[in-house]
């Protein structure tokens, strides 16, 4: 019996089954360092699981992390449809931060919530857009790498947002390095306010609107790479540049397209964090969701169902981390953070690890299942 272990795997088993089996090494792994340091695994777990979704409130706060993570980790599966690795998020969702921030400090005093909010949206898409632009022109017409120049950029954002809170935007007279509230017509509607307009309760939590708006975007996302034929051209430059090329694609124009989309969606973490809870714009509000992004379109596969999935699942380990960092004795908070990174290592890093010995195995299965059905037929 020969094996051909080059086939591939199943579409379900890469996007459902490979995530699924990181998973579970990832939290073997991160069990037996618990148990090393002295902690039961099962408490530990049976406490994150509770934290993140044992309450509504518990479940609210998971969700509110899930809905940022939505935003940057279609980001980042975006710019990889096209054949770029966009470690900029976290850039990109500060400049978006800006956008709706300025937006909100200049208009939400004149301009009534039903306008003011999708001005808001468009700003902070749009500035998340004009920051990841400059890496990509660099990448596509002048040959720097997009991974250092959005990485560059980064610094740069953040530095660019210091400079005009303390010199600009600071609110007068206050020690506090943020701007002035804003208006209420700028506030994103919180989650427990909008279930009560349909006669439902619901705990107050950071959880907003926000998560709607992250919700259409992974759709539109799956709409636009996979039933337009825009999409096709990007995903075509991002399997073959060379293919692309010889098909008349204009590979350079993709880089751009794949970079602002990228860059749009991360600058709606703007929306979320800015207009959704804090209702001002202050300083280290990304508080490094761009760079979780990464491991989030890792492990949801780059495919926007995966990434729900996915975020959720971060959103779940900070959520329920902090639970277990109050609760348990002697578990803090850097435990917490070693056990999210074992779930980053095997998701992001080693999300491949696995692949081979799959690979094989389906291709065993394949072979048995024609010698089992004329077993079965004789």
């Amino acid at each position: 019996m020969t094996v051909n272990s080059s086939v591939a795997l199943p579409r379900w088993a890469d996007l459902v089954l490979v995530p699924l089996i990181n998973l579970a090494i990832a939290f073997l792994a991160a069990g037996l360092l618990v148990k090393l340091v002295g902690q039961d695994p099962m408490l530990v777990l049976s406490m994150l699981l509770k934290g993140a979704f044992g309450s509504s409130r518990g479940l609210g706060y998971t969700l509110y992390y899930a809905t940022t993570f939505i935003f940057t980790g279609l980001a980042v599966a975006v710019a990889f449809h096209g054949g770029l690795f966009n470690i900029g998020g976290e850039g990109q969702a500060i400049l978006g931060g800006l956008g709706t921030g300025l937006t909100a400090l200049w208009l939400s005093a004149y301009l009534p919530a039903w306008l003011m909010l999708p001005l808001m949206v468009l700003a902070a898409a749009f500035f998340g857009l004009l920051w990841a632009m400059v890496p990509a022109y660099l990448q596509a017409y002048r040959g720097s790498h997009i991974v250092i120049t959005t990485i560059m950029f980064n610094f740069l954002a953040s530095t660019l947002l210091v400079y005009l809170i303390v010199n600009w935007l600071k609110a007068p007279g206050s020690m506090s390095l943020e701007s002035t509230s804003f208006a209420e017509s700028a506030k994103m509607p919180a989650m427990h306010v909008v279930l009560a307009w349909l006669g439902l309760s619901w705990p107050s939590s950071p959880l907003n609107a926000s998560l709607f708006l992250a919700l259409v975007a992974a759709l539109g996302v799956y709409g636009f790479l996979w039933r337009t034929r825009a999409g096709y051209r990007l995903r075509v430059v991002g399997f073959s540049e060379g293919a692309a090329q010889y098909a008349g694609i204009h590979t350079r124009h993709q880089v751009l397209l794949a970079m602002g989309l990228s860059g749009a969606l991360a600058g709606m973490v703007g929306v979320n964090e800015i207009a959704g809870v804090s209702g001002r714009l202050l300083l280290d509000f990304v508080a490094g969701s761009g760079f979780i992004g990464i491991p989030v379109a890792l492990m949801g596969r780059n495919h926007p169902l995966g990434i729900v999935f996915s975020s959720l699942l971060f959103g779940a380990l900070f959520q329920g981390g902090s639970e277990v960092a109050f609760e348990v004795p002697g578990f803090t908070r850097n435990m917490i953070v070693t056990l999210q990174g074992f779930i980053v290592l095997f998701s992001g890093a080693m999300a491949y690890v696995m692949v081979p010995w799959l690979v094989r195995l389906f291709a065993v299965l394949r072979v048995l299942r024609p010698q089992s059905a004329g077993v079965t037929g004789g």
